[in-house]
């Protein structure tokens, strides 16, 4: 590994990437010659939780806290997500985002550092946790992306107006191996945890997206290491989460489970579903992570919109389709199809959220969901942003 370091995260694993993708699980490739020799390099990279420092943006309400968070699907449509940041009347007045699948140095994003051209942009403080390093360009069209990966970094972003303090990152536990399937992948979720100095107090800002392919239990796991983590953090503080916890009500961990998951709901009725737990995740089949957070202090039930979906699907939609072909066998888009056809072939899913400890939402700048920001061009992201307006109980 040679060459000039620009910052404490970039690195010269490059070269390795294709010996290490031919590995077919994360046991296989830890055990090897090559890994062990690259080992310190992996995890220095994996590790470094980047920080950038900016002065205090205007704002135009020190009041109350604005928060918005976004999984914004790598930052491919980046140019016109930070148009919309800076333009949409909501966005523009966030104090604090969570911003969670962005890349850097990934080719399907034009090996582009998306937190921090974003932060730039709007003159914001960011943090960035990488949580993989992409061994290939990614899964389905990615795969297709025009040429090669350089940084080839994917994690979460937290971004604000106002300073932050004691950014660190967690590790969380991986759902699936990511070593198996065409998308090799090493390391594993981190959620951001920072101190944001804001003029109504100091609280605790948490950037949290949680495993897709993986099991309502493994998702309640890793919001539990989180609050366990934010239990120990000393001085206590308010506390914000948010982000992207794919409480899509399935066991994804596997492909036959989520192949049981989608008969179970056609059993239950497809209209029923939609309407009752896709929605509202909470009410059944995620119950126990959302009861948890309640025993333990935390409300959600104030800080989101009741039933708000933010994934939408359609059944024509070809790149997700595709992708998820890499997941699921052929045959099951048939089933797909065939339930959702009666209903114009589409469905809504509630999977963003926010939760929190010793805030109040704000009269004048409740929680929302901003849908329709592309308007008539490609979509923006497949997820839509969720914004909250909040107080600080002490400050009140």
């Amino acid at each position: 590994m040679t060459g000039s370091l620009n910052s404490p995260r970039d690195h010269g694993l490059q070269p390795h990437f294709e010996a290490l993708a031919r590995f077919s699980s994360t046991s296989q490739c830890e055990g090897s010659e090559l890994y062990a020799r690259l080992r310190p390099e992996i995890v220095r990279v994996l590790n470094t939780v980047e920080t950038g420092v900016r002065p205090p943006a205007p704002s135009r309400d020190r009041s109350v806290v604005r928060a918005a968070a976004w999984n914004v699907e790598r930052g491919i449509q980046l140019d016109r997500i930070i148009r919309v940041l800076v333009e949409n009347p909501v966005l523009a007045t966030a104090d604090v985002l969570h911003l969670t699948e962005v890349d850097h140095g990934m080719a399907r994003t034009g090996n582009r550092h998306v937190a921090r051209e974003i932060a730039h942009a709007l003159g914001f403080n960011h943090v960035f946790a990488p949580c993989y390093l992409a061994l290939n360009k990614g899964a389905g069209v990615e795969a297709d992306a025009r040429g090669e990966n350089t940084q080839a970094l994917h994690g979460n972003a937290l971004l604000s107006r106002y300073p932050i303090r004691n950014a660190h990152a967690v590790a969380l536990p991986n759902g699936k191996d990511k070593m198996v399937g065409r998308e090799k992948r090493l390391g594993s979720q981190r959620a951001i945890v920072a101190d944001v100095d804001h003029p109504v107090g100091t609280f605790r800002s948490v950037v949290l997206h949680m495993d897709a392919h993986s099991a309502q239990s493994h998702r309640q796991r890793q919001m539990r290491i989180v609050m366990d983590h934010l239990d120990n953090l000393s001085p206590a503080l308010p506390v914000l989460i948010g982000g992207d916890w794919n409480t899509t009500t399935h066991n994804a961990s596997r492909a036959l489970y989520s192949i049981l998951g989608y008969a179970l709901r056609v059993m239950m009725g497809v209209r029923r579903v939609l309407a009752r737990h896709y929605p509202h995740p909470d009410r059944w089949f995620e119950r126990r992570m959302f009861r948890e957070l309640e025993r333990r202090g935390y409300d959600y039930r104030s800080l989101n919109v009741p039933g708000g979906c933010t994934l939408h699907y359609s059944i024509r939609d070809l790149a997700a389709n595709r992708n998820m072909g890499e997941w699921v066998p052929r045959w099951c888009f048939w089933f797909i199809n065939w339930a959702l056809e009666p209903l114009g072939g589409r469905c809504s899913m509630k999977l963003d959220w926010f939760a929190g400890r010793g805030i109040a939402v704000s009269r004048d700048f409740g929680p929302a969901i901003l849908s329709g920001l592309s308007g008539d061009e490609p979509p923006l992201s497949d997820h839509d942003p969720i914004v909250l307006g909040f107080t600080l109980e002490e400050a009140r």
